[in-house]
C-alpha cells in the first residue's frame, strides 16, 4: 500500500466479533516463526522455511511495514492478513499498469476451520473500502489451494485469469470497489 501513499500507517486495530487486526508487535516473533516453518502453512506457498533459518533472519519485531495486519484472537496473534501492492511484474493484473493491491493471508494450522481467515479478512477488506475508496483488491491462489478457492468465492472475489507460476496453476481475481 506505500505506492499508494494515502494511508497512514499503522491504522487504529480493528476489532470483529472475535478478533483484532493489528500492526505487528514483538510478542509476535515466535508466531511469524511458527507460521512460516509450518509444512501446513507452506503447502501452497512454496514450502515451510527451516526453523533455524527464521530464528536467525526474522527481527525482533517481525511484519513492520504498511499492509501488514497480525490477526489476534484472545491476545495471542494466530495469523496474518496483508494488503500489498502486487508487484507489476508478476503476472496478473486489472489495470494496463498492474500496482493494484493485493490481499494475502496466512494462518497458524491450529486456527483453521474456525471462520478466523474469513472474518479477518471481511475486517481488512472493509478497513481499506474505508481507506482506499474505489480502489479494486486482486488475489492470486493455487487452484489446488480448495480452502483458499471457497474464500475468495465468500470474500466476493471473482476470476479473471489463470495462469502458471511458481510450478503450479494460479488463480487470479479481483474485488471491484464497493
Amino acid at each position: 500500500m506505500s505506492d499508494h501513499g494515502t494511508v497512514a500507517w499503522p491504522p487504529a486495530p480493528v476489532a470483529t466479533e472475535r478478533l483484532v487486526l493489528r500492526p505487528a508487535e514483538a510478542r509476535d516473533r515466535a508466531a511469524f516463526v511458527d507460521l512460516f516453518a509450518s509444512p501446513e502453512v507452506g503447502t501452497h506457498i512454496g514450502g515451510a522455511r527451516p526453523r533455524e533459518e527464521l530464528e536467525r533472519a526474522v527481527p525482533e519485531v517481525p511484519g513492520q511495514r504498511s499492509g501488514v495486519f497480525v490477526a489476534e484472537l484472545d491476545g495471542t496473534m494466530i495469523g496474518l492478513v496483508t494488503l500489498e501492492v502486487r508487484p507489476a511484474d508478476r503476472p496478473g493484473r486489472v489495470r494496463p499498469e498492474g500496482g493494484e493491491t493485493e490481499l494475502g493471508y496466512m494462518f497458524l494450522p491450529q486456527a483453521w476451520g474456525h471462520g478466523y481467515a474469513a472474518e479477518a479478512c471481511t475486517a481488512a477488506l472493509e478497513w481499506f473500502d474505508g481507506a482506499l475508496p474505489g480502489e479494486p483488491v486482486v488475489l492470486c491462489t493455487q487452484t489446488a489451494n480448495d480452502r483458499a478457492m471457497r474464500l475468495a468465492m465468500k470474500l466476493g472475489f471473482t476470476e479473471v485469469e489463470r495462469f502458471e507460476e511458481y510450478g503450479a496453476e494460479q488463480w487470479f481475481g479481483v474485488r471491484r470497489p464497493r
